[in-house]
């Protein structure tokens, strides 16, 4: 096993008791939130930090806001079943969801329009765009073990199909298949690596996958101690400039390097079930919820030891992410509310 090569900033600094800090409460959804993800960070011309923020919910209503204050900007309408999952492109100029109503929407994230619909024959659980690339395109997965790759340039724009078929004739939005029958348990999460060829899936046969798409096939794997329950990639954080892949699974939280396939960094077992991971690399910590309580458990990354709990939530803590700065981390709960937890010291955003 690889050493946990982040390198250390000393001129780092974590408030020591974060937990007396009053978190942001972000309102609107009305039943369970699945998933919460950030743009990347977006040029402003100036000093101040400008990223954006995306819930998925069981109210079939995803919600975009403001990063960094939490403040709502729209509401996508347009799905009839639970969001499982819900990502932003890099310029935050995109949006797509995967949901229970068998489809992944692409969203217009200036005007709230459906781009496209993409129809799936099982519940589309996950979703993942690349880093910036031309044509766009579009991964997805769920329920039918499949993990397909669309086309956006290419899309049948606005035509909402049924079961792969529109009133005025099929879907027209080009896809292919990576690593058929591969998978022997439903897609939970996608993420896209910041090499535009690599993804990675986790998945319910308790596997995480690699796939190079030049050869549309699977370069590594690990077996995980449990049903993977969240996969995201972590940027922006830490002295690898490739990110890391956080995995949790049963009681076990797993730590990828981002660049590097298939190879663990560290590998953390707990007492609880672990429902989210998130890692923060320059700081040191992780931040994980838990299907068992209601709080948010923050950890040492290197001592492993738990260090502190943020309350507040009123359901278990089923996601969790950092901000793109790693100065605020965002999680979901099955009550129904997004929270916005400080990260750093000092003022930042609406925390003065």
């Amino acid at each position: 096993m690889a050493d946990f090569a982040f390198k250390k900033q000393d001129e780092t600094k974590v408030a020591s008791e974060t937990t007396k800090i009053v978190p942001l409460t972000c309102h609107g959804h009305s039943r369970p939130i699945t998933h919460v993800s950030f743009s990347s960070l977006l040029p402003t011309g100036g000093s101040s930090s400008q990223y954006y923020m995306i819930s998925a919910c069981k109210d079939n209503n995803p919600m975009l806001r403001d990063g960094l204050t939490g403040d709502w900007i729209g509401t996508f309408i347009g799905h009839k079943g639970a969001v499982w999952s819900a990502r932003l492109s890099d310029d935050a100029t995109l949006a797509a969801t995967g949901s229970a109503d068998f489809s992944a929407k692409v969203w217009d994230t200036f005007t709230g329009e459906t781009l496209c619909t993409l129809e799936h024959n099982h519940i589309c659980r996950a979703v993942a765009f690349p880093p910036q690339a031309t044509p766009q395109v579009l991964a997805t997965g769920g329920m039918e073990k499949k993990l397909r790759v669309y086309d956006l340039s290419r899309a049948s724009n606005g035509v909402q199909a049924t079961n792969g078929n529109a009133a005025n004739g099929a879907d027209t939005t080009p896809c292919y298949e990576i690593g058929a029958g591969e998978h022997q348990g439903a897609i939970k999460s996608i993420i896209w690596s910041r090499d535009p060829n690599i993804m990675t899936t986790a998945a319910d046969d308790k596997k995480i996958r690699w796939w190079d798409l030049r050869a549309r096939s699977s370069i590594a794997s690990h077996d995980v101690e449990g049903l993977p329950t969240s996969c995201e990639l972590n940027i922006g954080v830490g002295g690898n400039p490739e990110g890391v892949v956080s995995v949790a699974a049963g009681k076990n939280v797993y730590l990828f390097d981002g660049g590097k396939p298939g190879q663990l960094m560290k590998h953390v077992r707990t007492e609880r079930e672990v429902a989210s991971v998130a890692v923060n690399g320059e700081a040191r910590r992780f931040v994980t919820g838990s299907p068992n309580d209601t709080w948010v458990h923050v950890w040492d990354l290197d001592g492993e030891a738990e260090l502190e709990t943020g309350r507040g939530h009123h359901g278990p803590v089923w996601t969790t992410c950092f901000s793109p700065d790693g100065k605020l981390y965002a999680t979901g709960s099955e009550d129904g509310t997004v929270k916005m937890w400080k990260f750093t010291d000092g003022p930042y955003g609406l925390w003065r």
